[in-house]
Protein backbone atom coordinates (compact mmCIF):
# COMPACT_ATOMS: atom_id res chain seq x y z
CA UNK A 1 0.00 0.00 0.00
CA UNK A 2 2.81 2.39 1.00
CA UNK A 3 4.83 1.37 -2.06
CA UNK A 4 1.86 2.05 -4.35
CA UNK A 5 1.36 5.49 -2.80
CA UNK A 6 5.03 6.38 -3.26
CA UNK A 7 5.00 5.27 -6.89
CA UNK A 8 1.83 7.23 -7.54
CA UNK A 9 3.37 10.32 -5.96
CA UNK A 10 6.59 9.97 -7.96
CA UNK A 11 4.64 9.51 -11.18
CA UNK A 12 2.59 12.61 -10.46
CA UNK A 13 5.75 14.62 -9.76
CA UNK A 14 7.36 13.44 -12.99
CA UNK A 15 4.24 14.37 -14.97
CA UNK A 16 4.18 17.80 -13.30
CA UNK A 17 7.88 18.33 -14.06
CA UNK A 18 7.37 17.21 -17.67
CA UNK A 19 4.47 19.62 -18.15
CA UNK A 20 6.45 22.41 -16.50
CA UNK A 21 9.48 21.76 -18.74
CA UNK A 22 7.23 21.54 -21.78
CA UNK A 23 5.73 24.95 -20.96
CA UNK A 24 9.18 26.42 -20.40
CA UNK A 25 10.46 25.02 -23.71
CA UNK A 26 7.36 26.28 -25.49
CA UNK A 27 7.88 29.74 -24.03
CA UNK A 28 11.53 29.83 -25.13
CA UNK A 29 10.88 28.41 -28.59
CA UNK A 30 11.26 31.18 -31.20
CA UNK A 31 8.35 32.15 -33.42
CA UNK A 32 8.24 30.59 -36.89
CA UNK A 33 7.72 33.58 -39.17
CA UNK A 34 5.83 33.21 -42.45
CA UNK A 35 5.28 36.80 -43.55
CA UNK A 36 1.72 36.82 -42.24
CA UNK A 37 0.11 40.13 -41.33
CA UNK A 38 0.92 41.32 -37.82
CA UNK A 39 2.96 38.26 -36.82
CA UNK A 40 5.99 40.34 -35.80
CA UNK A 41 5.39 41.93 -32.39
CA UNK A 42 7.94 44.55 -31.44
CA UNK A 43 9.33 45.23 -28.00
CA UNK A 44 11.43 48.38 -27.61
CA UNK A 45 14.02 48.12 -24.86
CA UNK A 46 15.33 51.22 -23.07
CA UNK A 47 15.13 53.62 -26.07
CA UNK A 48 17.51 56.55 -25.74
CA UNK A 49 18.50 57.29 -29.33
CA UNK A 50 16.24 58.71 -32.02
CA UNK A 51 17.04 55.69 -34.23
CA UNK A 52 14.70 53.64 -32.02
CA UNK A 53 11.83 55.80 -33.26
CA UNK A 54 12.98 55.91 -36.89
CA UNK A 55 12.43 52.15 -37.09
CA UNK A 56 8.74 53.03 -36.66
CA UNK A 57 8.60 55.98 -39.03
CA UNK A 58 6.52 53.84 -41.36
CA UNK A 59 4.10 50.92 -40.95
CA UNK A 60 4.75 47.35 -42.10
CA UNK A 61 2.08 44.74 -42.85
CA UNK A 62 4.09 42.03 -41.12
CA UNK A 63 4.47 44.07 -37.91
CA UNK A 64 1.66 44.44 -35.39
CA UNK A 65 0.78 48.10 -34.67
CA UNK A 66 0.95 47.38 -30.93
CA UNK A 67 4.48 47.89 -29.59
CA UNK A 68 5.60 47.10 -26.05
CA UNK A 69 8.12 49.48 -24.48
CA UNK A 70 10.22 48.55 -21.44
CA UNK A 71 12.43 51.27 -20.02
CA UNK A 72 13.41 53.16 -16.88
CA UNK A 73 11.48 56.32 -16.13
CA UNK A 74 12.98 59.52 -17.46
CA UNK A 75 13.50 61.84 -20.42
CA UNK A 76 14.83 59.12 -22.77
CA UNK A 77 11.61 57.13 -22.92
CA UNK A 78 9.47 60.28 -22.90
CA UNK A 79 11.34 61.67 -25.91
CA UNK A 80 10.95 58.34 -27.69
CA UNK A 81 7.20 58.24 -27.11
CA UNK A 82 6.87 61.85 -28.28
CA UNK A 83 8.63 60.98 -31.54
CA UNK A 84 6.23 58.07 -32.11
CA UNK A 85 3.32 60.38 -31.32
CA UNK A 86 4.68 62.81 -33.90
CA UNK A 87 4.65 60.06 -36.54
CA UNK A 88 1.09 59.14 -35.57
CA UNK A 89 -0.19 62.70 -35.80
CA UNK A 90 1.68 64.03 -38.84
CA UNK A 91 -0.44 65.30 -41.72
CA UNK A 92 1.11 63.15 -44.45
CA UNK A 93 0.96 59.34 -44.18
CA UNK A 94 0.43 59.19 -40.40
CA UNK A 95 1.34 55.97 -38.64
CA UNK A 96 -0.96 54.18 -36.18
CA UNK A 97 1.34 52.73 -33.55
CA UNK A 98 -0.11 51.89 -30.14
CA UNK A 99 2.58 51.96 -27.45
CA UNK A 100 2.14 49.79 -24.35
CA UNK A 101 4.64 51.15 -21.87
CA UNK A 102 6.24 49.78 -18.73
CA UNK A 103 8.60 52.12 -16.87
CA UNK A 104 10.14 51.04 -13.64
CA UNK A 105 12.85 49.02 -12.00
CA UNK A 106 14.08 45.70 -13.40
CA UNK A 107 12.51 46.53 -16.77
CA UNK A 108 14.77 44.07 -18.61
CA UNK A 109 13.86 41.23 -16.27
CA UNK A 110 10.17 42.08 -16.59
CA UNK A 111 10.33 42.16 -20.39
CA UNK A 112 12.02 38.75 -20.49
CA UNK A 113 9.35 37.39 -18.15
CA UNK A 114 6.33 39.01 -19.87
CA UNK A 115 7.52 38.32 -23.46
CA UNK A 116 4.58 40.08 -25.15
CA UNK A 117 6.56 40.31 -28.39
CA UNK A 118 9.03 38.30 -30.45
CA UNK A 119 11.44 40.97 -31.77
CA UNK A 120 13.37 43.38 -29.54
CA UNK A 121 14.52 46.75 -30.90
CA UNK A 122 17.53 48.14 -29.00
CA UNK A 123 18.75 51.68 -29.64
CA UNK A 124 19.92 53.85 -26.79
CA UNK A 125 22.63 54.17 -24.18
CA UNK A 126 25.42 51.86 -25.36
CA UNK A 127 26.91 51.11 -21.94
CA UNK A 128 24.61 48.10 -21.39
CA UNK A 129 23.73 47.33 -25.01
CA UNK A 130 25.90 44.22 -25.34
CA UNK A 131 24.43 42.95 -22.06
CA UNK A 132 20.88 43.65 -23.31
CA UNK A 133 21.53 41.87 -26.60
CA UNK A 134 22.94 38.75 -25.00
CA UNK A 135 20.13 38.54 -22.44
CA UNK A 136 17.51 38.77 -25.19
CA UNK A 137 18.98 36.14 -27.52
CA UNK A 138 19.68 33.88 -24.54
CA UNK A 139 15.96 34.20 -23.83
CA UNK A 140 15.04 33.09 -27.36
CA UNK A 141 14.12 36.54 -28.68
CA UNK A 142 15.06 38.04 -32.04
CA UNK A 143 17.00 41.31 -31.84
CA UNK A 144 17.33 44.29 -34.19
CA UNK A 145 20.02 46.49 -32.65
CA UNK A 146 21.22 49.94 -33.60
CA UNK A 147 24.94 50.36 -34.09
CA UNK A 148 27.23 50.01 -32.30
CA UNK A 149 26.42 46.66 -30.70
CA UNK A 150 29.42 47.11 -28.40
CA UNK A 151 31.80 49.93 -27.50
CA UNK A 152 34.80 48.15 -25.95
CA UNK A 153 36.61 44.82 -25.72
CA UNK A 154 34.45 43.54 -22.87
CA UNK A 155 31.32 44.24 -24.87
CA UNK A 156 32.84 42.54 -27.92
CA UNK A 157 33.27 39.31 -25.98
CA UNK A 158 29.58 39.43 -25.03
CA UNK A 159 28.59 40.04 -28.65
CA UNK A 160 30.62 37.04 -29.82
CA UNK A 161 28.80 34.91 -27.26
CA UNK A 162 25.47 36.43 -28.30
CA UNK A 163 25.91 35.34 -31.92
CA UNK A 164 26.65 31.80 -30.74
CA UNK A 165 23.54 31.90 -28.57
CA UNK A 166 21.43 33.28 -31.44
CA UNK A 167 22.51 30.39 -33.67
CA UNK A 168 21.81 27.86 -30.93
CA UNK A 169 18.37 29.32 -30.17
CA UNK A 170 17.33 29.85 -33.77
CA UNK A 171 16.81 33.61 -33.51
CA UNK A 172 18.00 36.47 -35.73
CA UNK A 173 20.46 39.02 -34.31
CA UNK A 174 21.13 41.91 -36.67
CA UNK A 175 22.43 45.47 -36.58
CA UNK A 176 21.03 48.49 -38.42
CA UNK A 177 23.32 49.27 -41.36
CA UNK A 178 21.48 52.06 -43.18
CA UNK A 179 24.41 53.10 -45.37
CA UNK A 180 24.10 49.98 -47.50
CA UNK A 181 20.81 51.43 -48.76
CA UNK A 182 22.32 54.68 -50.07
CA UNK A 183 22.02 54.61 -53.87
CA UNK A 184 25.52 55.99 -54.57
CA UNK A 185 26.98 53.25 -52.36
CA UNK A 186 24.99 50.57 -54.17
CA UNK A 187 26.04 51.77 -57.62
CA UNK A 188 29.65 52.21 -56.52
CA UNK A 189 29.75 48.57 -55.45
CA UNK A 190 28.15 47.45 -58.72
CA UNK A 191 30.75 49.31 -60.79
CA UNK A 192 33.66 48.11 -58.65
CA UNK A 193 32.71 44.53 -59.46
CA UNK A 194 32.55 45.23 -63.19
CA UNK A 195 36.04 44.14 -64.25
CA UNK A 196 35.82 45.90 -67.61
CA UNK A 197 35.35 49.22 -65.81
CA UNK A 198 37.29 48.79 -62.58
CA UNK A 199 39.79 45.99 -63.12
CA UNK A 200 41.12 44.51 -59.87
CA UNK A 201 40.96 46.11 -56.43
CA UNK A 202 44.47 47.32 -55.63
CA UNK A 203 46.15 46.24 -52.40
CA UNK A 204 47.28 49.76 -51.51
CA UNK A 205 49.51 50.74 -48.59
CA UNK A 206 48.93 52.13 -45.08
CA UNK A 207 49.86 55.56 -46.46
CA UNK A 208 47.61 55.25 -49.52
CA UNK A 209 44.89 52.69 -48.79
CA UNK A 210 42.94 51.36 -51.77
CA UNK A 211 39.61 51.67 -49.91
CA UNK A 212 38.80 54.82 -47.93
CA UNK A 213 35.56 55.69 -46.11
CA UNK A 214 35.34 59.06 -44.35
CA UNK A 215 32.41 60.96 -42.91
CA UNK A 216 31.84 64.25 -41.11
CA UNK A 217 28.88 64.67 -38.72
CA UNK A 218 27.47 67.35 -36.44
CA UNK A 219 26.09 67.18 -32.91
CA UNK A 220 23.47 69.82 -33.71
CA UNK A 221 21.27 68.94 -36.68
CA UNK A 222 17.65 68.47 -37.68
CA UNK A 223 15.86 65.10 -37.55
CA UNK A 224 12.36 64.58 -38.99
CA UNK A 225 12.26 68.36 -39.51
CA UNK A 226 12.97 69.25 -35.87
CA UNK A 227 16.13 70.38 -34.03
CA UNK A 228 17.69 67.28 -32.55
CA UNK A 229 17.53 66.69 -28.81
CA UNK A 230 20.25 64.39 -27.55
CA UNK A 231 20.27 62.66 -24.14
CA UNK A 232 22.42 64.18 -21.42
CA UNK A 233 24.63 61.09 -21.38
CA UNK A 234 25.30 61.27 -25.14
CA UNK A 235 28.53 63.23 -24.66
CA UNK A 236 29.88 60.70 -22.13
CA UNK A 237 31.91 58.28 -24.23
CA UNK A 238 31.74 55.65 -21.49
CA UNK A 239 28.00 55.50 -22.26
CA UNK A 240 27.76 56.47 -25.94
CA UNK A 241 31.11 55.06 -26.99
CA UNK A 242 33.99 56.87 -28.64
CA UNK A 243 33.76 57.88 -32.29
CA UNK A 244 36.24 55.18 -33.28
CA UNK A 245 33.71 52.48 -32.26
CA UNK A 246 30.49 54.30 -33.17
CA UNK A 247 29.93 55.69 -36.68
CA UNK A 248 33.02 53.84 -37.90
CA UNK A 249 30.85 50.72 -37.59
CA UNK A 250 29.05 51.83 -40.77
CA UNK A 251 32.32 52.59 -42.53
CA UNK A 252 34.02 49.29 -41.69
CA UNK A 253 30.85 47.53 -42.81
CA UNK A 254 30.98 49.33 -46.17
CA UNK A 255 34.62 48.35 -46.69
CA UNK A 256 33.84 44.63 -46.32
CA UNK A 257 30.39 44.77 -48.00
CA UNK A 258 31.73 46.76 -50.95
CA UNK A 259 34.99 44.90 -51.45
CA UNK A 260 33.82 41.34 -50.84
CA UNK A 261 30.02 41.25 -51.23
CA UNK A 262 28.24 38.34 -49.55
CA UNK A 263 31.55 36.77 -48.53
CA UNK A 264 32.22 35.75 -44.95
CA UNK A 265 35.34 37.49 -43.63
CA UNK A 266 36.78 35.85 -40.55
CA UNK A 267 38.72 37.68 -37.86
CA UNK A 268 41.95 35.96 -38.94
CA UNK A 269 41.56 37.56 -42.42
CA UNK A 270 41.91 41.09 -41.07
CA UNK A 271 44.72 43.01 -39.39
CA UNK A 272 44.23 46.26 -37.53
CA UNK A 273 47.31 48.38 -38.28
CA UNK A 274 46.54 51.51 -36.27
CA UNK A 275 43.89 53.44 -34.40
CA UNK A 276 43.79 57.16 -33.66
CA UNK A 277 41.39 59.31 -31.61
CA UNK A 278 40.97 63.02 -30.88
CA UNK A 279 38.35 65.13 -29.09
CA UNK A 280 35.74 67.68 -30.07
CA UNK A 281 35.54 70.41 -27.43
CA UNK A 282 31.99 71.04 -26.20
CA UNK A 283 31.08 74.21 -24.29
CA UNK A 284 28.38 74.41 -21.64
CA UNK A 285 26.27 76.48 -24.06
CA UNK A 286 26.69 73.89 -26.81
CA UNK A 287 25.67 71.16 -24.41
CA UNK A 288 22.61 73.11 -23.27
CA UNK A 289 21.46 73.74 -26.85
CA UNK A 290 21.57 70.08 -27.87
CA UNK A 291 20.39 68.40 -24.65
CA UNK A 292 18.05 71.17 -23.33
CA UNK A 293 19.79 70.72 -19.95
CA UNK A 294 21.07 73.82 -18.15
CA UNK A 295 24.44 72.43 -17.15
CA UNK A 296 26.80 69.49 -17.44
CA UNK A 297 25.84 66.63 -15.08
CA UNK A 298 28.36 65.57 -12.42
CA UNK A 299 29.68 62.62 -14.45
CA UNK A 300 30.73 65.08 -17.19
CA UNK A 301 31.85 67.96 -14.98
CA UNK A 302 34.75 65.88 -13.69
CA UNK A 303 35.98 65.55 -17.30
CA UNK A 304 36.04 69.30 -18.11
CA UNK A 305 39.37 70.92 -18.96
CA UNK A 306 40.78 74.06 -17.33
CA UNK A 307 38.64 76.25 -19.63
CA UNK A 308 35.43 74.47 -18.69
CA UNK A 309 35.20 72.66 -22.03
CA UNK A 310 34.35 68.98 -22.40
CA UNK A 311 36.84 66.96 -24.50
CA UNK A 312 34.48 64.52 -26.22
CA UNK A 313 36.43 61.78 -28.02
CA UNK A 314 33.98 61.54 -30.89
CA UNK A 315 36.61 61.43 -33.65
CA UNK A 316 38.60 58.44 -34.80
CA UNK A 317 40.57 56.81 -37.59
CA UNK A 318 41.34 53.14 -38.27
CA UNK A 319 43.81 51.70 -40.77
CA UNK A 320 43.41 47.96 -41.36
CA UNK A 321 43.71 45.24 -43.98
CA UNK A 322 41.09 42.81 -45.26
CA UNK A 323 42.61 39.85 -47.12
CA UNK A 324 45.67 41.99 -47.78
CA UNK A 325 43.69 45.01 -49.05
CA UNK A 326 44.59 48.20 -47.16
CA UNK A 327 41.63 50.28 -45.97
CA UNK A 328 41.11 53.40 -43.90
CA UNK A 329 37.98 54.66 -42.17
CA UNK A 330 37.70 57.99 -40.37
CA UNK A 331 34.90 59.87 -38.65
CA UNK A 332 34.83 63.50 -37.52
CA UNK A 333 32.19 65.13 -35.31
CA UNK A 334 31.93 68.91 -35.26
CA UNK A 335 29.44 70.71 -33.07
CA UNK A 336 27.50 72.39 -35.90
CA UNK A 337 27.93 72.71 -39.66
CA UNK A 338 28.72 76.15 -41.11
CA UNK A 339 25.80 78.02 -42.66
CA UNK A 340 24.57 76.10 -45.68
CA UNK A 341 26.75 73.05 -45.00
CA UNK A 342 25.65 69.57 -43.93
CA UNK A 343 27.07 66.17 -43.01
CA UNK A 344 29.46 64.83 -45.63
CA UNK A 345 30.66 61.45 -46.85
CA UNK A 346 33.65 60.46 -48.98
CA UNK A 347 34.35 56.98 -50.34
CA UNK A 348 36.95 55.84 -52.83
CA UNK A 349 37.85 52.39 -54.15
CA UNK A 350 41.03 52.23 -56.25
CA UNK A 351 41.19 49.74 -59.11
CA UNK A 352 43.76 48.71 -61.69
CA UNK A 353 41.71 50.41 -64.44
CA UNK A 354 39.77 53.13 -62.62
CA UNK A 355 39.01 54.78 -59.32
CA UNK A 356 35.36 54.93 -58.33
CA UNK A 357 34.45 57.46 -55.65
CA UNK A 358 31.58 59.19 -53.88
CA UNK A 359 31.93 62.88 -53.04
CA UNK A 360 29.50 64.90 -50.91
CA UNK A 361 30.91 68.36 -50.42
CA UNK A 362 30.00 71.95 -51.21
CA UNK A 363 30.60 71.38 -54.94
CA UNK A 364 27.93 68.66 -54.84
CA UNK A 365 25.61 70.85 -52.77
CA UNK A 366 26.13 68.34 -49.93
CA UNK A 367 24.42 65.61 -51.92
CA UNK A 368 26.42 62.41 -52.54
CA UNK A 369 27.51 62.03 -56.16
CA UNK A 370 29.27 59.13 -57.88
CA UNK A 371 32.30 59.59 -60.14
CA UNK A 372 34.71 57.42 -62.12
CA UNK A 373 38.25 58.40 -63.17
CA UNK A 374 40.61 56.49 -65.44
CA UNK A 375 43.83 55.12 -63.92
CA UNK A 376 45.23 52.06 -65.71
CA UNK A 377 42.71 52.19 -68.57
CA UNK A 378 42.84 54.77 -71.35
CA UNK A 379 40.03 57.37 -71.41
CA UNK A 380 38.62 55.76 -74.56
CA UNK A 381 38.66 52.26 -73.06
CA UNK A 382 36.99 53.50 -69.88
CA UNK A 383 34.34 55.41 -71.82
CA UNK A 384 33.40 52.32 -73.82
CA UNK A 385 33.25 50.08 -70.75
CA UNK A 386 31.27 52.64 -68.74
CA UNK A 387 28.68 53.16 -71.45
CA UNK A 388 27.92 49.44 -71.44
CA UNK A 389 28.00 49.21 -67.65
CA UNK A 390 25.63 52.16 -67.16
CA UNK A 391 23.27 50.72 -69.77
CA UNK A 392 23.15 47.54 -67.66
CA UNK A 393 22.54 49.59 -64.50
CA UNK A 394 19.78 51.52 -66.25
CA UNK A 395 17.86 48.28 -66.75
CA UNK A 396 17.57 47.94 -62.96
CA UNK A 397 17.58 51.65 -62.14
CA UNK A 398 15.75 53.43 -64.98
CA UNK A 399 16.93 56.98 -65.50
CA UNK A 400 20.57 56.48 -64.48
CA UNK A 401 22.82 58.29 -66.97
CA UNK A 402 26.48 58.88 -67.76
CA UNK A 403 28.01 62.33 -68.21
CA UNK A 404 31.60 63.30 -68.88
CA UNK A 405 32.89 66.23 -66.81
CA UNK A 406 36.44 67.16 -67.77
CA UNK A 407 38.57 64.10 -66.86
CA UNK A 408 35.85 62.48 -64.76
CA UNK A 409 32.74 60.51 -65.57
CA UNK A 410 29.71 61.46 -63.48
CA UNK A 411 26.97 58.87 -62.84
CA UNK A 412 23.74 60.90 -62.85
CA UNK A 413 21.17 59.45 -60.46
CA UNK A 414 17.47 60.45 -60.56
CA UNK A 415 16.01 62.01 -57.41
CA UNK A 416 13.52 59.14 -57.02
CA UNK A 417 16.37 56.93 -55.76
CA UNK A 418 17.59 59.54 -53.27
CA UNK A 419 15.15 58.80 -50.48
CA UNK A 420 17.30 60.07 -47.59
CA UNK A 421 18.87 58.62 -44.46
CA UNK A 422 15.68 58.39 -42.40
CA UNK A 423 13.90 56.38 -45.08
CA UNK A 424 16.77 53.88 -45.10
CA UNK A 425 15.57 52.56 -41.74
CA UNK A 426 12.49 51.13 -43.46
CA UNK A 427 14.74 49.41 -46.00
CA UNK A 428 16.81 47.88 -43.21
CA UNK A 429 13.61 46.68 -41.55
CA UNK A 430 12.42 45.12 -44.81
CA UNK A 431 15.72 43.25 -45.05
CA UNK A 432 15.43 42.10 -41.45
CA UNK A 433 11.86 40.86 -41.96
CA UNK A 434 13.06 38.73 -44.89
CA UNK A 435 15.75 37.25 -42.67
CA UNK A 436 13.13 36.42 -40.03
CA UNK A 437 11.10 34.48 -42.60
CA UNK A 438 14.13 32.76 -44.07
CA UNK A 439 17.51 32.70 -42.34
CA UNK A 440 20.29 35.15 -41.61
CA UNK A 441 23.07 34.44 -44.12
CA UNK A 442 26.20 33.04 -42.50
CA UNK A 443 28.30 35.84 -44.00
CA UNK A 444 26.20 38.48 -42.22
CA UNK A 445 26.83 36.98 -38.77
CA UNK A 446 30.53 36.37 -39.42
CA UNK A 447 31.08 39.87 -40.75
CA UNK A 448 29.29 41.54 -37.84
CA UNK A 449 31.65 39.78 -35.43
CA UNK A 450 34.67 40.79 -37.54
CA UNK A 451 33.42 44.37 -37.83
CA UNK A 452 33.21 44.82 -34.06
CA UNK A 453 36.57 43.10 -33.61
CA UNK A 454 38.10 45.77 -35.88
CA UNK A 455 36.49 48.74 -34.10
CA UNK A 456 37.18 47.59 -30.53
CA UNK A 457 40.74 46.51 -31.37
CA UNK A 458 41.38 49.92 -32.94
CA UNK A 459 40.06 51.61 -29.79
CA UNK A 460 42.60 49.68 -27.73
CA UNK A 461 45.41 50.76 -30.05
CA UNK A 462 44.25 54.39 -30.02
CA UNK A 463 44.21 54.49 -26.23
CA UNK A 464 47.81 53.30 -26.09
Amino acid sequence: MVRTTVLTTLTACLITMSVSCSKKEQQARPTAFTGAKGEVKLMTLDPGHFHAALVQKTMYDQISPTVFVYAPEGADVEDHLNRIKGFNTRAESPTRWEEKVYTGGKFLKKMLKDRPGNVVVISGNNRRKAEYIKACVDGGLNVLADKPMCIDGKGFELIKQAFGSAEENGVVLYDIMTERSEITTILQRDLVHNKEVFGELLKGTPEEPSVVQESVHHFFKYVAGNPIKRPGWYFDTSQQGEGIVDVTTHLVDLVMWGSFPQEAIDINEVEVKSGRRWPTLISQEDYKTVTRLDDFPPFLKKKLDERGLLPCYANGEIVFTVRGIHAKVAVTWNYQAPEGAKDTHYSIMRGSKANIFVQQGAEQNYRPELYVEATGASPAQLASALEKAVADLEAEYPGVELKQEDKLWHILIPDKYRIGHEAHFAQVMDRYLKYLIGKLPAWEATNMITKYYITTTALGLAKQ
